[in-house]
């Protein structure tokens, strides 16, 4: 189809027009391709209004630390009652939470094995110390006719050699007798101090081997609190420092408690370390198995910190952006981080005291570029 020459002229003005804006638009607006230079690493030209970015002064200060942990009260000292050997469980005398004195009878065994040793040992016995008064008398009364010249000495010696024996067979006799008592007592398991039953581990009807446990006594009055703490846990700190104690059915109260035993070893299972924290009494209404908020607050020495929105890097380094305060252009300036906590980072090298640490907005700056610096409120560092 042709155009019409109206339609031709038409199209051949609009472009002009478009020809002549493109060739009138300033010279401050830079070429269209300005950008390309920015892409391949030319610094860009710097912005005609300053960016406002929050800052902070980096003053070095004293940091509190506060580490948390949450584990349960337990007795300082528990024993495992167990009967020395097996047997069918005949009564098990208390359940968990009972109190216990000293020589109580816990649990008791069948006894009827025992009972018959014992009736034997006590048959052997009378049977053995008679048969020694015979030896006995016979040793005398050979001696008496050797005297008399009335016997001979081999009769004497005989007399004498079983008069030994005897003896001896009495000894074995009652050592025989005091074992079987002994056995028998076995069968009756005692308490070996004042204490708390804290747990049951066999019932009546059970048949167990011998040192199985059957109860489980706290012994004492003593409190601790045992905490599983993660192996990045702070170290140093000292023991006789006053740890916060929460229980977490009564946050209303406290307690005070130090550490008493920070096990050597790491569980492979779980990557913690068990922590022994000593209660402090008194104990009010702690009781065992309560679980319990452990608070410990620790000041270090002044260091300098930052939130961890103004790190950034320069290469493979870490890096943060300050402020020349008489220019207010930044710069890039490499550190050394020495611990990161809970949006901070502890800067160990690099800064001086008293610069100017962008703070946020590190995203949108490039070296010398001229911003307005925006302090922010400084308060004390917490870090957990």
């Amino acid at each position: 189809m042709r155009n019409r020459p109206s339609e031709i002229r038409r199209r051949v003005r609009i472009m002009a027009g478009i020809l002549a804006a493109v060739l009138a638009a300033p010279a401050a607006s830079g070429p269209l391709w300005a950008g390309g230079a920015a892409a391949q690493g030319e610094e860009p030209a710097p912005s005609r209004q300053p960016l406002s970015v929050r800052v902070i002064r980096a003053e070095p200060r004293p940091i509190e630390r506060v580490f948390a942990l949450t584990g349960e009260v337990a007795p300082r000292e528990t024993v495992d009652v167990a009967f020395p050997m097996g047997g069918r469980i005949l009564s098990v005398a208390h359940e968990e939470g009972d109190r216990v004195r000293r020589g109580e009878e816990l649990a008791r065994l069948d006894a009827i094995q025992q009972e018959q040793a014992l009736r034997a040992a006590e048959a052997a016995l009378d049977a053995a110390v008679a048969e020694f008064r015979r030896a006995e008398a016979e040793a005398r009364r050979q001696e008496a006719l050797l005297e008399r010249g009335a016997t001979t000495r081999v009769r004497r010696d005989e007399a004498r050699r079983a008069f030994f024996v005897a003896r001896a067979n009495r000894e074995r006799a009652k050592a025989e007798l005091d074992r079987a008592r002994k056995a028998l007592d076995d069968t009756v398991l005692r308490a070996p101090a004042d204490g708390q039953v804290i747990a049951r581990h066999a019932e009546p009807g059970e048949v167990i081997g011998a040192a199985r446990a059957v109860l489980t006594l706290a012994i004492g009055d003593e409190l601790d609190a045992v905490f599983a703490a993660p192996e990045t846990a702070p170290t140093g700190v000292p023991e006789a420092l006053d740890i916060t104690l929460v229980p977490i059915s009564a946050p209303d109260r406290e307690y005070v408690g130090r550490i008493r035993r920070v096990s050597p070893l790491v569980d492979p299972r779980t990557g913690t370390v068990e922590v022994t924290v000593g209660i402090v009494p008194p104990y009010g209404a702690l009781g065992f198995g309560d679980p319990v908020r452990a608070i410990v607050r620790q000041t270090t020495a002044p260091r300098i910190v930052l939130p961890s929105t103004a790190l950034s890097a320069l290469g493979d380094a870490p890096a943060v952006w300050t402020v020349d305060e008489a220019s207010g252009r930044v710069s890039i300036v490499p550190v050394r981080i020495d611990a990161y906590a809970d949006g901070m980072m502890i800067v160990d090298d690099g800064l001086a005291p008293g610069a100017l640490v962008v703070a946020r907005g590190v995203q949108l700056l490039y070296p010398g570029r001229k911003v307005t610096p925006v302090l922010e409120q400084e308060g004390p560092e917490v870090l957990q």
